[in-house]
């Protein structure tokens, strides 16, 4: 089996969806879109996703294909097996963080980063990031202290969870993310980051701010 996703190393909800993918053990394969470059608006690519968005997954044996990056990790836990809990409570609790995460972490941060670091400095809204950074600051705090006692965000092991919650607070760009203010969210990346496996947003998928510098 090769599963083929379309993503770009910037794309922190496309690094949720290679991420589980290394993880998982299945065979699996990057193809970059060059987002910056305008092809996620091209007929050809809102063919493959009406979207225009990455990720998307196209799995060839069985002539199927999925978009957006927590709908891939399901899609990935159905192959897999792996990352979805382990009891019917536990796929509740980890559908219910990868959506908390989608509308209230995630979403602030990709918009935050993006306006902070790939606009030119003359067109960033300082009151807009000043803003969206007030709404991150209770993201943060809301995951540190369900971090608190736990190594895991579900159940006593990796899941969905975790692998979408991460996907923004590995990259390297600021954006008003420090990790030693937030200790418990702190040793969890570091759990993840020593998970057998895991690669960087930039080592896992092509693309990265220095191919355009």
């Amino acid at each position: 089996m090769t599963l083929k996703l379309h993503c770009f190393g910037e794309s922190g909800n496309a690094y949720k969806a290679a991420l589980a993918l290394e993880l998982s053990g299945l065979d699996w394969e990057p193809v970059k879109v060059d987002f910056f470059g305008g092809e996620g608006r091209s007929p050809e690519f809102r063919e493959l996703n009406t979207m225009g968005e990455v990720p998307v997954l196209v799995d060839t044996e069985h002539d199927y294909s999925i978009t957006q990056s927590g709908a891939i990790q399901d899609y990935i836990s159905h192959l897999s097996g792996k990352f979805a809990g382990n009891s019917p409570e536990e796929r509740r609790e980890v559908l219910r963080w990868t959506f908390w995460d989608n509308h209230k972490l995630s979403s602030q941060a990709g918009v935050t980063r993006f306006l902070m670091n790939f606009l030119p400095k003359d067109k960033r809204p300082q009151e807009v990031i000043g803003f969206m950074q007030g709404r991150l600051q209770a993201a943060y705090e809301t995951l540190n202290n369900h971090l608190y006692g736990r190594d895991w965000m579900v159940g006593d092991g990796l899941t969905n969870a975790d692998l979408s919650c991460c996907g923004y607070l590995y990259y390297p760009e600021p954006f008003g993310f420090v990790r030693a203010d937030w200790p418990q969210i702190d040793a969890w990346l570091t759990r993840l980051s020593d998970t057998p496996g895991w690669k960087a947003p930039y080592d896992l998928m092509p693309g990265s701010p220095a191919d355009r510098a």
